[in-house]
């Protein structure tokens, strides 16, 4: 059984700010999924970022995953809240971040699951709960050395997506993907 992959919305909204939502697909090798929080974020956010309709429309993430019961929204509340900053006058701030990670830590089909996000209040908040977390600069690197893409185009595309307003780490060669 192959590990299951969680992108981020801010995953996502990278990729699509350079028109390659399709590269991300095919980056994840049909281990893609999604919760109900974010598949609602990357809908609010294409009219910002147009190739997001591709990641709706692709079906390569599965159905969405949906938060069963109040407990569990309960919880994942008191993540949103407490953990990442939400008020409650913003009631989907943060909501993709605390479904995801409550989905990761808890349910016995998806311990072991990966999350790649370039927030790095989650990332840090991820990784003390001991979730596999990793940013869109370790995508490219294991599509390097899955020979996915070579090193100096993931450079270039990395590099186009600062340049298009996104806030993820970058390499500072294309060496740092090997």
């Amino acid at each position: 059984m192959s590990i299951a992959v969680f992108p981020d919305t801010t995953v996502f909204c990278n990729f699509a700010a350079v028109g390659k939502s399709d590269l991300l697909a095919e980056f994840l090798r049909d281990r893609g999924r999604w919760t109900e929080a974010v598949m609602r974020e990357v809908e609010q956010s294409r009219g910002h970022l147009p190739d997001l309709q591709r990641v709706l429309e692709g079906g390569w993430l599965g159905e969405p995953i949906v938060l069963d019961s109040l407990d569990e929204i309960g919880q994942v509340e008191r993540i949103r809240r407490n953990v990442f900053g939400g008020d409650l006058h913003q009631r989907t701030k943060h909501l993709g971040e605390a479904t995801t990670c409550h989905i990761v830590r808890t349910r016995e089909e998806f311990k072991g699951a990966w999350w790649v996000t370039d927030d790095t209040d989650a990332l840090r908040y991820a990784r003390r709960q001991g979730i596999t977390t990793m940013e869109t600069i370790d995508l490219f690197r294991h599509a390097v050395a899955d020979y996915d893409i070579t090193a100096d185009a993931g450079f270039a595309l990395l590099h186009a997506m600062d340049a298009a307003g996104r806030n993820l780490r970058l390499p500072s060669s294309p060496a740092d993907l090997i």
